[in-house]
């Protein structure tokens, strides 16, 4: 990709708590996963432009053996040049399935069960992103909701193969926010298109990047199953999933596996 070309990344890594992703296998060692995504974080710092955004989306893992993800991601990121910027609450208001009580009613050994997750959020190089106001569409009320941190935003129910997408509406408001109508919006780990779709739907420019092929052809049909607003400059859909054989896994789910694709405008 072209240095200094994207406005605003928004995306969720995989956990590396095993989760049964398509095309790639979520399990490596703590240091090893941690040295991976600080390659992924130093190529993405070249594409953004100065006063890019970048959304990174993370949640608490475990309960009996807490890992504060967020922060060993956060401190890496600030170490290769990124101003940190916020982090946003988002409550999911997933208490009505809750098991995992601990030692119910009683301080003994009780849990807490984390109901939120954290979208950190960074800017390269400045906190201005440079752009024309006639390219604004977030509405006053719209802003004033959105300043506050404290998202409150269902989990998206519908799964469409993936398990752990997006709600639109979170990705909604952090494009809103954070970028202009014709800005290019990326996500590196685009699973099944949610981002690229509603970076679409809003009038942006977009890329998506997944080592599953199947994962690709979902973003691609659900891409070109929406149309930018009205009065938006055309943003033509995609026509095809690009397959970038330069590029390997580096943890392949099996033997054999094909390389990273994308879905891109």
């Amino acid at each position: 990709m072209p240095s200094e070309s994207v406005h605003l990344a928004i995306t969720s890594p995989p956990y590396n708590l095993g989760i049964p992703y398509l095309g790639y296998a979520d399990r490596r060692g703590a240091e090893e996963y941690l040295a991976w995504l600080r390659s992924v974080w130093k190529e993405l710092h070249r594409v953004l432009v100065d006063g890019g955004r970048f959304a990174l989306n993370v949640a608490p893992t475990s309960i009996k053996d807490f890992r504060p993800i967020h922060h060993d991601l956060s401190t890496d990121l600030r170490a290769l040049g990124y101003i940190m910027r916020t982090e946003i609450i988002w409550y999911k208001q997933t208490m009505g399935r809750r098991t995992a009580w601990g030692s119910w009613r009683s301080p003994s050994n009780p849990h807490i069960i984390p109901s939120w997750e954290y979208v950190l959020v960074f800017s390269k190089g400045r906190w201005k992103l440079d752009g024309e106001r006639s390219r604004i569409d977030i509405s006053s009320e719209e802003f004033q909701q959105f300043s506050d941190g404290f998202w409150h935003i269902p989990p998206e129910r519908t799964r469409k193969g993936h398990p752990a997408p997006f709600p639109e509406e979170l990705i909604e408001r952090l494009v809103k926010f954070y970028s202009y109508r014709g800005n290019l919006v990326l996500d590196m780990f685009g699973g099944t298109g949610t981002v690229a779709a509603v970076a679409r739907r809003l009038g942006r420019h977009f890329l998506s990047i997944d080592s599953s092929p199947e994962y690709c052809q979902i973003i691609l049909d659900r891409v070109r199953a929406v149309s930018p607003p009205p009065g938006a400059e055309p943003i033509p859909a995609p026509t095809s999933v690009l397959e970038v054989t330069e590029l390997r896994p580096a943890n392949p789910a099996r033997p054999g596996a094909r390389p990273p694709s994308r879905s891109d405008r």
